[in-house]
């Protein structure tokens, strides 16, 4: 990283390796912004209010998400300029069909199971669009999401490593669409579906629950570490191989396990299902971060970004943990148990990231 930089926070002197989070926030942030400002203005082009709003919505509310995938367009011989919107509007698919079928008190599987094939389609250069609102009660969005996804199809095809990338990239979106369709219908249906799924589907050597399993199958990480590492010509089977023991279950698991983990609470209140609700105490929560973590950290020693991947990992947690939804004295008694299991760079970018918080560059 050439001459070490440091940051402060108070008297806290902050390790170089936190340069790429400085990185990140300043050079890709703005990016985001720029793309997200882009489809902001297609979404208010759809005619139908409903459909409208909700594609707003998921821009308003979840660009958290856009902001912490972009990090991918800082991997080694990516092109950020390129690789950022693409995440954006990869990720703004995912968050507006999160919101179809959320928000809308519409409880069909086989809606739901149409509407993300749009999630697969988007990885597929030339692949002719599918009607994703054929069974949805609301259907003219003037064209939004089928531009989202032609935008998708576009970058993708550009990848030299693509052929590498197809296959491994079409399981992770099946994994995911099956997930979304079965958290979102009605309960009790929607816990019987998805344990006749994750059963199936669960392989013991991994040594997780079938609900660690499901938030595994959440993730969108694992399509896009793909693409980062497809931006090479020299991409092997193997290296995708190891790519995918490191992505496949623990980092992407690590990741939903966050993304649970903060929401916690709100979803107690709202009904929603929450994976982290079916660890029994506290002690097992903090296990199963652990479970993660850990693993996380050991099949990403080999990979050659692996540096890249080590402050994912860590920054995973720092940027969840920093989030204001935790500041609830039981969740800050939680933070503390992770933080401190997790080392001394987890906590150095937690601090990194609480100070940007303060500075509202993170939101």
């Amino acid at each position: 990283m050439g001459k070490k930089r440091r940051i402060k926070e108070g008297n806290l002197r902050l390790p170089s390796s936190v340069s790429i989070i400085v990185s990140f926030v300043f050079k890709i942030f703005p990016m985001v912004s720029k793309s997200l400002e882009f489809w902001e203005r297609e979404a208010r082009l759809c005619p139908n209010p409903y459909l409208a709003e909700e594609a707003l919505a998921s821009i308003r509310d979840k660009r958290f998400h856009c902001l912490g995938g972009s990090i991918y367009a800082l991997y080694p011989g990516v092109d950020p300029a390129r690789m950022t919107p693409f995440i954006v509007a990869y990720q703004t698919i995912s968050d507006y069909l999160d919101n179809l079928t959320d928000r809308l008190s519409v409880r069909d599987a086989q809606a739901f199971a149409q509407l993300h094939l749009a999630m697969s389609e988007a990885l597929t250069p030339g692949q002719e669009l599918s009607d994703y609102y054929r069974y949805y009660p609301f259907r003219d969005d003037g064209g939004y999401l089928n531009k989202l996804v032609l935008f998708c199809q576009d970058f993708i095809a550009s990848l030299p490593g693509f052929p590498r990338i197809h296959a491994v990239q079409l399981r992770l979106t099946d994994r995911y669409a099956k997930l979304q369709t079965y958290k979102h219908l009605a309960t009790p249906e929607r816990e019987e579906l998805m344990t006749a799924w994750l059963t199936a589907l669960h392989p013991e050597i991994w040594g997780l629950t079938i609900w660690e399993l499901a938030m595994a199958t959440g993730s969108t990480l694992g399509v896009f570490s793909l693409c980062a590492v497809a931006a090479s010509a020299n991409l092997s089977a193997q290296g995708v191989q190891d790519l995918m023991k490191a992505y496949d279950p623990w980092l992407c698991g690590l990741h939903i396990f966050l993304d649970y983990y903060i929401d916690l609470e709100e979803d107690v209140q709202t009904n929603q299902l929450n994976f982290v609700l079916f660890y029994q105490n506290e002690r097992d929560i903090l296990a199963g971060y652990l479970k993660f973590w850990r693993q996380t950290q050991r099949y990403i020693q080999g990979l050659p970004g692996k540096r890249f991947h080590q402050i994912v990992c860590n920054g995973l947690t720092a940027l969840y943990l920093s989030d204001p939804k935790t500041k609830k004295l039981r969740a800050r008694k939680m933070n503390k148990w992770i933080l401190w299991e997790s080392g001394p760079a987890v906590g150095s970018l937690y601090a990194v990231c609480r100070l940007l918080r303060r500075l509202r560059h993170i939101r």
